[in-house]
């Protein structure tokens, strides 16, 4: 090879990876931000958490969820599972599907392989379940003394639960905006070094976030789980009723990766690695669309629920 010549640049853009970033950089975080806005906007807590997260449970257990006690751990370790599955598709939840575009990016040419799809499901479920564990181990051990369940009312009418779902949705909000901003080449990888070492790095972080949503979850039948595991003081069933909850937060989105995996053929996987960009842009729309809506909903909509600021919102 002469000194003119470059080695072949490889059309292949694992998530975070090195590779190709599009041209377009402001216009794709532009769109991106607006759609994730827009969601805050449109978006029906009531909706989606009783008439889709109730009428879910209700259907599983086969009894009011809400209205029915939970009876015991193994009862409560169920429950968690279905209240999980139930809340996949709540505000609290909603930004686990921005994982499905860097799963679906980081397969191969070919025809994917079964075996292949479940390793970065696994990272994922290893960085998630790593949080949710170890934070039901301490909703056991403290009790009932935390903030979750303090629903005190400040003056600007935010109580502690508020305050705690406002600081780690938006913590969680920000980290995927960085990723987001990061896929695109926008700002430099803040994981670079640690990914070349331990390439399964991004997906680890991305599984610790989706568990993350635990702990400023106030989702009610979450609660009801979570007072059932912090009054039982039980650190077995309290990791063991949050590992399963999470398992049920991240079922739908696992499925939905299989479905565009495998039952397009990998046509779909094709598609993306056609344009040496592609990838780049797809992932880094779907975590910058996921991190605007976390951070602007949790944040400055619960601000404007309260009074405390005007946000535009459209009910029904």
């Amino acid at each position: 090879m002469s000194v003119t010549e470059r080695a072949p640049v490889s059309p292949q853009t694992n998530f975070l990876g090195s590779g190709p970033y599009p041209e377009h950089k402001g216009r794709i975080v532009l769109w991106s931000v607006l759609i994730g806005f827009a969601l805050t906007v449109i978006w029906s807590a009531p909706f989606v958490d009783s008439v889709i997260g109730d009428s879910v449970a209700n259907t599983l257990l086969g009894h009011d969820a809400k209205a029915t006690p939970i009876g015991g751990v193994l009862a409560g370790t169920f429950f968690a599972f279905v209240s999980g599955l139930a809340g996949t598709f709540t505000a609290c939840n909603i930004a686990a599907f921005g994982a499905v575009a860097p799963l679906v990016g980081g397969g191969t040419a070919g025809r994917p392989k079964f075996a292949h799809t479940l390793k970065p499901l696994g990272w994922i479920a290893a960085g998630m379940l790593t949080v949710s564990v170890v934070y039901g181990v301490i909703v056991a051990l403290v009790g009932t003394r935390m903030p979750q369940f303090s629903t005190a009312s400040s003056p600007g009418g935010l109580t502690p639960r508020n305050i705690q779902s406002m600081i780690v949705y938006g913590v969680i909000g920000i980290v995927f905006i960085v990723l987001g901003l990061a896929s695109v080449g926008l700002v430099r990888n803040p994981i670079a070094g640690l990914t070349r070492r331990f390439p399964p790095a991004p997906l680890v972080l991305m599984g610790a976030l989706i568990g993350g949503f635990l702990i400023g979850r106030p989702f009610p039948l979450f609660r009801m789980m979570f007072r059932s595991a912090a009054e039982s003081h039980n650190v077995f069933y309290g990791a063991a009723a949050f590992a399963l909850q999470s398992v049920g937060n991240i079922l739908v989105m696992a499925l939905l990766f299989l479905v565009l995996t495998h039952g397009t053929g990998g046509r779909l996987q094709r598609w993306m690695l056609a344009k040496p960009t592609r990838i780049a842009v797809v992932t880094g729309a779907a975590l910058l669309v996921a991190g605007t809506f976390t951070l602007l909903y949790w944040d400055l909509r619960v601000l404007g629920r309260t009074g405390v600021i005007w946000y535009p919102t459209i009910k029904w």
